[in-house]
């Protein structure tokens, strides 16, 4: 079987090119992964993708810079899969400290029972459920100034008594 004269030279060129350029790839594919294995899998997954456009090659501009960039790609490419697949198989779970919690949730207790009623229902409307100033003072048939005041020294005082406990 004859192969005609381009494929042939082409063949050539890209021989040529693995040449010049394999040891300068594996070498910074080492260098990235730190993994001889990893690094020549991703040279050789490089230059078959080059290989496969070899006859486009006049339209890369730099066609080193192309075996790398693929290269790399390649490596993030196996990043993300692996990191992916980590999560699946061992989502991140947080450890609940409930007694820490359960104290959390005593020290606000105690915070907002300090405050006035009408104080810790301005702050529940607002910042806690979210209803802006207009709508918390429907709920609590005051002026929506009545409720932003309210807030505001709720929220003050809560400060001054978490700044005086951790003194």
């Amino acid at each position: 079987m004859r192969f005609p004269v381009e494929r042939v030279e082409a063949r050539a060129r890209f021989d040529e090119f693995f040449e010049d350029e394999h040891e300068r790839l594996f070498k910074a594919l080492y260098f990235v992964t730190g993994n001889r294995q990893d690094a020549e899998e991703l040279m050789q997954d490089a230059f078959l993708r080059l290989w496969e456009r070899w006859d486009q090659i006049g339209a890369i501009s730099d066609p080193t810079g192309y075996l790398f960039r693929v290269a790399l790609n390649g490596f993030r490419m196996r990043r993300r899969r692996a990191a992916t697949v980590l999560l699946k198989l061992a989502p991140l779970t947080e450890e609940r400290d409930l007694f820490a919690e359960a104290e959390m949730r005593a020290d606000v207790q105690r915070l907002l029972l300090g405050l006035t009623v009408r104080q810790r229902s301005a702050l529940l409307l607002v910042d806690l459920l979210g209803y802006p100033s207009e709508q918390a003072a429907r709920i609590l048939r005051v002026r929506p100034s009545t409720v932003r005041a309210l807030a505001t020294q709720g929220r003050r005082a809560l400060r001054a008594k978490e700044g005086a406990r951790d003194a």
